[in-house]
């Protein structure tokens, strides 16, 4: 028997892909797959959340446009953790305004991949339930691919992933510095004299 070409329309299944862990390099992974996924064609978006509105290090991915496009709903320069109570409350209803567009995204299939940085540490902060994450996934178009971002992995998720992937800190430099006759050993949040 002799075979011939034949067209096979090949429907590729968007997996769930989480990112977790106290280690640096969740954003940074999924900011990868991003420019793959671009790459190959696909329309990417990145939600960012619990970053603040703007930070220079993303102005880059305005060129991969229309392929990449970043959305943030933050209205306060700093990350939401360095706010006050009175200014989390306020940047609570615009990160509720991103949550509601990335359901309208979902909903209408609008891109190939869907990165929702920080997602997970929406639900450690009690913005959104796990069960609402737990429905998005569920009702995602079965060929866009969604990555999750942040610290924190709820159990109940890890049975809706299709791969998980646990960034943790195996080392941490210090800087050391002098400071007059004093060292000062640094680290992201203060500073100890030894």
């Amino acid at each position: 028997m002799l075979l011939t070409n034949i067209e096979v329309n090949v429907v590729e299944k968007g997996l769930v892909k989480i990112y977790c862990g106290e280690g640096k390099g969740k954003s940074t992974s999924s900011l990868g797959r991003a420019l793959v996924c671009a790459g190959e064609g696909k329309e990417v978006f990145i939600v960012q959340f619990l970053k603040g509105r703007h930070t220079g290090a993303l102005d880059y991915l305005k060129r991969l446009e229309p392929e990449v496009k970043v959305f943030r709903f933050e209205k306060m320069n700093r990350f939401y953790e360095e706010l006050s109570e009175e200014e989390q409350k306020e940047e609570n209803l615009n990160i509720r305004n991103g949550v509601n567009f990335v359901r309208k995204v979902v909903s209408i299939g609008e891109c190939d991949v869907l990165i929702l940085d920080e997602f997970l540490g929406l639900v450690d902060i009690g913005i959104i339930a796990v069960e609402d994450v737990i429905e998005l996934i569920r009702s995602k178009p079965e060929t866009m691919e969604v990555i999750l971002t942040g610290r924190n992995l709820p159990e109940a998720l890890v049975n809706e992933a299709d791969y998980i992937s646990k960034i943790d800190i195996v080392k941490k430099q210090m800087k050391r510095c002098k400071k007059g006759s004093r060292w000062l050993t640094l680290n992201a949040r203060n500073a100890t004299i030894i």
